[in-house]
């Protein structure tokens, strides 16, 4: 019998790990988590601070399994809110096998960069940099003026253009990750995708659709949360409160004779019956919380790990 190559052997050993995507708010992280994992995991708009708390999401190869967390976008906290949000982050850079810096190649390289490449500097961890969304930059020259400016910033182990977006660049990356990831077992089932309960994606999936209806100061007082939830074997009925912090933010979710929030209900409801694959109804309110971001019980019922509510199953 002939012995198997080392490279034969190399190809055969299983690795898995543990991969933190980093980056400053709207870099596209959570685009880029979705695009990885083939499932929408994490809720997408174009707002800053979107991502509120770490979100799980797990790519099972045939020969690897790399558990992704994504983060908040890295920024200056100014509220109890921001500096949880900050805290998930420096959280993610601990006990991690790789990191993943997400940046914009859209605008110049400049002081919120730098303040963001100081967390790397704070941790051994190899980084990765993904140069995002060059399919919006039409003069690819400066593509490698970007990567020659973060290079002489922090050293990166490796540096890819992508789009997270349109999925250039992610064959590669992906590959990249699994080769620098050490071997080991599967941490989940082949089929398991996310950490998070479906009662959390509702509430985010609520919230998304609130982002992308809303404008101005709205989307940064939005916080949703799940009242009530009942399954049964041919429809689940979710019960959510859409909160806000003063009146006439209520009446812009609201909308004129209701537009706007059945328009955001409509939206979220057929997005959980794709995802969740059931048919939902869905009941929605809007009640005005003061203040909420600066409340810290308020702030631990908004994370899924201690979600208050009742379910009816």
């Amino acid at each position: 019998m002939t012995p198997m190559s080392d490279a034969v052997l190399e190809e055969k050993r299983f690795r898995s790990g543990f991969v933190s995507i980093i980056g400053r708010p709207n870099a596209g992280k959570s685009t880029l988590l979705n695009a990885l994992v083939g499932q929408k995991v994490a809720i997408i708009a174009d707002k800053p601070q979107t991502t509120r708390i770490s979100v799980q999401g797990v790519l099972t190869l045939p020969d690897a399994q790399i558990v992704f967390l994504d983060t908040p976008g890295i920024h200056r906290a100014d509220t109890p809110l921001n500096k949880r949000m900050m805290d998930a982050v420096r959280a993610a850079l601990e006990q991690r096998d790789l990191l993943v810096f997400v940046a914009d190649a859209i605008p110049d390289f400049g002081e919120e960069d730098l303040r963001a490449l100081d967390l790397l500097r704070k941790t051994q961890t190899p980084a990765i940099l993904a140069l995002n969304k060059i399919d919006l930059v039409k003069d690819k020259t400066r593509l490698l003026r970007l990567i020659e400016r973060y290079e002489s910033a922090h050293e990166f182990a490796e540096y890819h253009p992508i789009s997270a977006a349109k999925g250039a660049g992610l064959d590669e990356l992906k590959n990249s990750i699994r080769e620098r990831l050490p071997e080991g077992p599967a941490y989940f089932p082949a089929d398991h995708i996310t950490d998070q309960p479906e009662r959390y994606l509702a509430a985010e999936l609520i919230r998304e659709k609130v982002l992308l209806a809303t404008r101005q100061e709205v989307p940064h007082a939005v916080a949703v949360m799940v009242d009530r939830w009942e399954e049964t074997p041919r429809i689940t009925r979710i019960y959510a409160t859409i909160r806000v912090e003063r009146p006439g933010q209520k009446a812009i979710v609201i909308g004129s004779q209701g537009a706007v929030l059945k328009r955001i209900g409509t939206l979220a409801r057929q997005e959980m019956e794709r995802l969740f694959g059931i048919r939902i109804y869905l009941d929605l309110h809007v009640r005005v919380e003061p203040g909420w971001r600066e409340k810290p019980a308020f702030l631990d019922a908004l994370d899924w790990r201690t979600m208050a509510g009742e379910d009816k199953g």
